[in-house]
């Protein structure tokens, strides 16, 4: 089962088994833009044995598969949210980089997944129909990594790569009792160390910057 399937699945299981006691059940979907800044990378691999490097990273949040996360939240009276969150984050190092680290191809393309469990705050109904939310989560990244180095060695496949923190703070909109749209800003980091195939491995830490919009059903 992939990733995306048991991230889907551990929703589905957390949400049932919610505490009756909770005020209101919310599951959002959401898209947007997605970019990330320049990295140091070390590791080792091969073809040039130990490097250190400052890669350029490209998102591209609209290549297949696009950019997108799913988050679960279980709302209290006081305004407190509880919940967990699945991101599907991209990131894709430039030609130029690749041909110094002796890799033809070295990306996080399906997925630099990032999975946290989440604490909000938000204050209903604050500007008319209009409800602001700020919120923080912990967890971990598992990245789909995928690299071929030059010398024919690929890897290809999901890794535990290390812990990961988010940061979101945006707004939504009442369409009716049961319906919402959003729009927030989501700041990720995460720590990745994982495995080369031909015996290397690559360390370095991202952070992701995303302008979210998407809709939300409440129970």
């Amino acid at each position: 089962m992939s990733v995306r399937l048991k991230s889907l699945a551990l929703f589905g299981a957390l949400f049932i088994a919610a505490p009756a006691a909770a005020a209101e059940r919310e599951i959002s979907i959401y898209t947007g833009h997605q970019s990330l800044p320049h990295s140091d990378v070390d590791g080792s691999n091969p073809v040039v044995g130990p490097f250190t490097e400052f890669v350029k990273w490209e998102g591209k949040p609209f290549v297949m598969p696009p950019y997108y996360g799913a988050r679960a939240m279980w709302w209290r009276e006081s305004g407190l949210g509880f919940g967990i969150e699945y991101t599907h984050t991209k990131a894709y190092a430039s030609a130029a980089n690749k041909t110094n680290l002796g890799f033809n191809r070295l990306e996080f393309s399906d997925g630099h997944n990032i999975i946290t469990a989440n604490v909000a705050k938000r204050w209903d109904n604050k500007w008319g129909k209009f409800t602001p939310y700020v919120g923080a989560g912990l967890g971990i990244a598992m990245p789909h990594v995928d690299a071929l180095d030059t010398a024919g060695n690929k890897t290809y496949g999901f890794q535990y790569a290390g812990p990961a923190i988010r940061l979101t703070a945006g707004a939504k909109y009442d369409i009716n009792a049961r319906w919402a749209a959003f729009a927030d800003y989501q700041f990720t980091a995460s720590w990745n160390d994982v495995d080369l195939t031909g015996g290397g491995f690559l360390s370095t830490r991202l952070f992701t910057n995303a302008f979210n919009v998407g809709v939300s059903m409440k129970f």
